[in-house]
């Protein structure tokens, strides 16, 4: 599983006011926690600072590289602003995101055609967010086929379905977890993320959703979540269950995680 490390959120209140304050020390901890907790990517999301969101997002890479060793996932869904933090970012970093969104599509694809860039492609239209297996693959096929076309390598393509709030509709889990079993059947070495904590909102003990949705959705072929490492027990939910999934040859990283301490959450 890769986790794309979520704290770094200006939507966050403390996170928005380090932020605007420019403070080094703060989001250098909260990259480096996140880090040693198990996360491949660290998000950097600005978007609440309008007009100064591209020299914000150039800060926050250059912050967190510069000590901490992870790529960003750069976070924005304005081209520009992902340009700007593309130019100091060292590595390959992971973009979120595109969608077949009028014009979103065409200029996040200006930016990112032709490089090594590792792309989220969101499941979501013109028409809006689709609420069905079928509905969802209609537009995953014309972004991955889009982009493949565009000389993005498959594996450089993180899709995401959209997870939607089960209280909104009581098949709305499954029809999320037919499609990433489906993305997985016809498009391999492709892979799937999502933010996965939408499944719980505005229902109590969210936790405990978030835990049993995220084993269904390992079982299904899901691959990166963005989420926060700092969940011990969402951590060690996602070794157990990849374990169990058939992805833990000889059961090494559940041994691994066990003499490490991290199944004691």
């Amino acid at each position: 599983m890769q986790i794309v490390g979520e704290l770094i959120n200006a939507s966050r209140k403390k996170i928005r006011e380090e932020i605007r304050n420019k403070d080094n020390e703060f989001i250098v901890q909260v990259a480096r926690d996140q880090r040693e907790a198990g996360a491949n990517f660290i998000d950097v999301n600005a978007g609440i600072f309008v007009g100064q969101e591209g020299d914000y997002m150039k800060w926050l890479v250059e912050t967190v590289q510069n000590n901490v060793d992870a790529p960003c996932c750069i976070d924005s869904p304005d081209p520009k602003v992902i340009e700007e933090g593309l130019k100091v970012h060292k590595g390959v970093p992971l973009v979120n995101s595109i969608s077949l969104e009028t014009p979103r599509y065409d200029d996040i694809l200006s930016v990112i055609k032709g490089s090594d860039v590792k792309i989220i492609a969101l499941c979501m239209s013109d028409e809006g967010m689709p609420y069905t297996k079928d509905g969802r693959m209609k537009i995953a096929d014309k972004l991955v086929n889009g982009l493949t076309a565009n000389d993005v390598p498959l594996e450089n393509i993180y899709v995401d379905p959209l997870v939607q709030p089960i209280g909104s509709g009581d098949t709305l889990g499954l029809e999320f977890l037919n499609t990433i079993e489906q993305i997985h059947e016809e498009f391999e070495g492709i892979n799937t993320i999502c933010g996965l904590s939408n499944i719980s909102f505005g229902l109590p003990k969210r936790k405990f959703v978030n835990q049993a949705f995220m084993i269904m959705a390992i079982t299904k072929g899901l691959n990166a979540a963005i989420m926060n490492p700092l969940d011990q027990k969402m951590m060690a939910n996602i070794v157990v269950a990849e374990m169990l999934a058939g992805k833990d040859e000889f059961c090494a990283n559940y041994m691994d995680a066990y003499r490490e301490g991290l199944l004691d959450a």
